[in-house]
């Protein structure tokens, strides 16, 4: 697919129109591109308003570059991934599924896989390909788009939309009348890629209701005495519990990343709704995880047994955590057990054994915050759902206003369910008429 140049529409100079549009749709995001290439092909008169750039800031760096574009679950498993008003979104799924959207983009030259966990990625590992299928799904249908443009105001009159109000980087002030807009202007997580929550702003000043704003799919932040150690270290294949004020509301299996922003990785990740929650509300929160979930302790102290006999007496307790654990855990381990890494193996007591094997099966975490919006996946909060109609996305507020993706109170867990919400709604709000 060839790259195509952002700076093709960008002066508002030249985009004087003898006939007005028929819809605004403002952010160029995914599901933004989705809706403005829906109404141009259903033959209505589209503008594209972005105000960064360039479009699809946030589909560009999605899934570390790559872009797991959704996810190929069946719709019932589909639907349980996705945490807040579900039933709401079913309308835009059932229009436009998982299976539509690969079918989509590969109808547009984006040859795609399938992955672990029916995660679904383009072949080429990049999210470019996924970004400008978009936005030549735009251009082939007739989109005017207009870049480093923001829109300051959606103008109304009684309970009606006219139109907006717009100013690009030079200062050129311009209104354009339309009687009918769609947000898409993301939510704000990842802000430097433009998502810095215009669209709440719009709504909340047209009478909507905003759900509050959290971060979501983030990095829990812990006060362990050694995450400091555990810098860039990645466990695999490890069983995760959530426990808020003592009680387990949450098991995953999976991946657990430590870096700078706190603990990540796919199964921190699908915790971190329920654990931000938590927090917000004063409860306490904890993580534990097994490092060993395919044993039971008795097995495990088994194996521990096996592995002791075969070491010299006087080999070191860290030998003993290299065979049962990675090399970067090891020195973190030995000083959560309180047991030194030189400590020789013959020294070892039953009550250290057993302090070792509760550990492993049991390494817990007290989580005290979550990383910012700046490192969130996506937004939880958002445009109220029951002041939207689900069949087509218009406000029930204000006629000729629509709502597409994460500006609505609609979230889900990582795995490529986030991008498919957007496409799904973007493409039930640009199904417009004239």
């Amino acid at each position: 697919m060839k790259e195509i140049n952002p700076y093709l529409c960008t002066r508002m100079e030249q985009m004087e129109e003898k006939q007005p549009y028929d819809v605004i749709v403002v952010g160029a995001g995914a599901a933004g591109m989705m809706a403005a290439g829906t109404a141009a092909r259903n033959g209505l008169r589209v503008l594209l308003i972005e105000k960064m750039e360039k479009s699809g800031r946030k589909v560009r760096i999605t899934g570390k570059g790559r872009c797991n574009v959704t996810n190929a679950r069946p719709a019932e498993e589909f639907a349980e991934q996705v945490r807040t008003n579900a039933d709401f979104f079913a309308q835009a799924f059932a229009e436009f599924n998982n299976r539509a959207a690969i079918k989509f983009f590969e109808r547009a030259g984006v040859k795609l896989e399938i992955e672990r966990g029916e995660r679904v990625f383009p072949k080429s590992g990049k999210a470019w390909d996924i970004a400008n299928a978009l936005l030549e799904y735009c251009f082939e249908n007739g989109v005017k788009l207009i870049y480093d443009t923001r829109v300051t105001e959606i103008m109304t009159l009684g309970n009606k939309v006219f139109g907006v109000k717009y100013i690009n980087k030079r200062g050129f002030e311009r209104k354009e009348e339309c009687s009918q807009v769609i947000l898409a202007t993301g939510g704000v997580s990842y802000p430097a890629t433009g998502s810095t929550g215009d669209g709440y702003a719009f709504a909340a000043d047209l009478g909507h209701t905003i759900e509050p704003l959290r971060p979501s799919l983030t990095p829990l932040v812990s006060s362990h005495a050694q995450i400091r150690h555990l810098d860039k270290v990645l466990l695999r294949n490890v069983r995760a519990t959530l426990y808020i004020d003592n009680e387990p509301v949450r098991e995953e299996f999976g991946e657990i990343g430590f870096s700078d922003r706190g603990i990540e990785g796919a199964v921190a990740l699908r915790m971190s709704r329920d654990a931000v929650d938590a927090l917000i509300d004063g409860k306490r929160v904890k993580l534990t995880l097994d490092l060993k979930p395919a044993l039971t302790e008795e097995v495990l102290r088994d194996r521990i047994a096996r592995e002791l006999a075969e070491l010299a007496p006087t080999e070191f307790f860290g030998e003993l955590l290299r065979k049962l654990v990675p090399k970067p855990l090891v020195m973190p381990l030995a000083q959560e057990i309180d047991v030194r890494a030189n400590c020789y193996v013959s020294k070892l007591t039953e009550e250290q054994i057993t302090r070792l094997v509760r550990t492993l099966k049991g390494l817990t975490f007290p989580i005290t915050d979550y990383a910012p919006f700046e490192y969130a996946v996506t937004t939880a909060g958002g445009v109220r759902c029951e002041e939207v109609n689900p069949y087509t996305m218009e406000s029930l507020k204000i006629k000729g206003l629509y709502f597409a993706g994460e500006v609505l109170d609609l979230d889900a867990n990582t795995g490529g369910y986030n991008l498919q919400i957007a496409f799904s709604t973007g493409r039930l709000a640009g199904m417009l008429k004239k």
